[in-house]
């Protein structure tokens, strides 16, 4: 087996939106703010590959909005989905598996490209995966979590019939196991890497989006249910610690890969920081 993290920039939102009803004070210490509250994050991807497969964990902010649409989250860094694989040697043709945590634009822009002005999945040969429930939760979102899905990100894998439907408990190449988590939004998955040296990685998507949220009341504004994400942190958490594995983080502008602990006032808190080839 071999992981590669798979850069597709940066992109900037708000720091009171990214943290709720967390103070400033407290959250501006591990995650600095501009002049205009924004914060600076990483959309950090993951490849994937085992015997003939390879299986990209999400795909980024894709390029294929209007400039207006990018300028709203003042994309930053200098590496695209495009780029990172090209640095890698490996072709859009030759991806096996794409794994969608979610439909929100930052995680599925890249699954679907224009083609001849036409939307068509940007991974020729893959099948792609989300759970149906959060399927039917994309198409017909509430007003509070609308402006997230752009059906112009997803509605092409349905027409293209290369959308397959996961459930709880379900393993992708018998390596990736499909944590499925509804505090951030209906049926997100949060998969699990069982690595071929024993250890385990937590793809953490948007349960905990940075080392910065490993606290279960450092809660996201977008958080639909935040009670349920604070039981869902809670819970794997517990079971990260007892069963040592580690935290990969999407959006973590600078931790890529961790392990956590309880520290003397038994909060979560940040353990060990590691490149992902110092564990995989």
């Amino acid at each position: 087996m071999k992981l590669t993290t798979i850069h597709t920039g940066n992109f900037k939102l708000d720091g009171g939106a990214m943290f709720g009803v967390v103070p400033k004070t407290l959250w501006c210490k591990i995650n600095p703010a501009d002049e205009n509250n924004m914060c600076n994050w990483s959309m950090r991807c993951l490849l994937v590959e085992v015997n003939d497969r390879k299986i990209l964990i999400d795909t980024g902010i894709g390029n294929k909005q209007s400039e207006k649409f990018y300028s709203h989250y003042y994309l930053n860094g200098e590496n695209s989905l495009e780029s990172s694989l090209e640095q890698i040697g490996i072709g859009y043709n030759e991806i096996t598996d794409v794994l969608l945590t979610h439909l929100h634009f930052d995680h599925c822009g890249g699954a679907v490209i224009e083609l001849d002005k036409k939307l068509v999945p940007a991974f020729p040969n893959a099948v792609y995966y989300t759970t149906e429930a959060h399927w039917n939760h994309a198409n017909n979102p509430n007003p509070r979590e609308k402006a997230s899905f752009l059906k112009e990100n997803f509605s092409a894998l349905k027409e293209k019939d290369v959308l397959e439907f996961v459930n709880e408990g379900d393993f992708i190449a018998e390596t990736i196991e499909v944590k499925v988590f509804n505090g951030h939004t209906v049926g997100m998955i949060a998969p699990l890497i069982h690595l071929s040296n024993g250890n385990k990685l937590f793809y953490a998507a948007d349960l905990i989006p940075s080392s910065g949220h490993l606290k279960p009341n450092f809660v996201m504004s977008y958080d639909i249910q935040p009670l349920v994400s604070m039981e869902e942190r809670e819970r794997i958490n517990a079971q990260a610690i007892e069963e040592g594995w580690y935290y990969f983080y999407e959006h973590d502008l600078n931790v890529e890969v961790s392990s956590i602990i309880k520290n003397e006032r038994n909060a979560y808190t940040l353990g060990e920081t590691f490149l992902l080839s110092d564990i995989a």
